[in-house]
């Protein structure tokens, strides 16, 4: 098989829009349980909004505003991890809300990984305690199942 013939046998795999939209659905619960867990005073220690703007003001040098936290939270659970979730979900495997859960999990991975460090909480963000790094992680796996069935929707997989 030459090159021309593997590339057209290769599936296409990649709907930016199906992410898109997958990923800001995903956002908007996501969202809403962020703020139910402030609303009624559950690990008040655990601020992502409030960490998205710190660790922006670090890479920037510049002092921006809390709804910076919220922009940010939407462009990386709707652009970032909408289209990574695109490109990837043909490779997870299992239904589509295994699929998202896995996905989920990675991207928890990463947030404890390199994001937690950087807004001074450490590896897996044990400076607020383990209860915060198991609520993220239940976040996240939300968040996964979620993208993961919604994409599959919009895709109509």
């Amino acid at each position: 098989m030459n090159r021309r013939q593997f590339l057209h046998a290769m599936p296409v795999t990649l709907n930016v829009q199906a992410g898109l939209i997958a990923g800001f659905v995903a956002t908007v619960v996501l969202s809403i349980l962020m703020i139910a867990k402030s609303s009624v005073g559950l690990m008040p220690q655990l601020k992502p909004i409030e960490d998205i703007v710190y660790v922006a003001d670090r890479l920037t040098g510049m002092t921006l505003p809390l709804p910076f936290g919220w922009i940010g939270h939407f462009a990386l659970g709707t652009v970032a991890w909408g289209i990574i979730y695109a490109a990837l979900q043909a490779s997870l495997p299992g239904a589509p809300v295994v699929k998202g859960l896995i996905f989920g999990a990675l991207a928890w991975l990463a947030m404890m990984i390199i994001f937690m460090p950087l807004a001074g909480h450490g590896l897996f963000a044990l400076s607020l305690g383990p209860q915060a790094t198991a609520a993220t992680l239940v976040l996240h796996l939300i968040y996964g199942a979620v993208l993961g069935v919604a994409y599959a929707k919009v895709a109509h997989e």
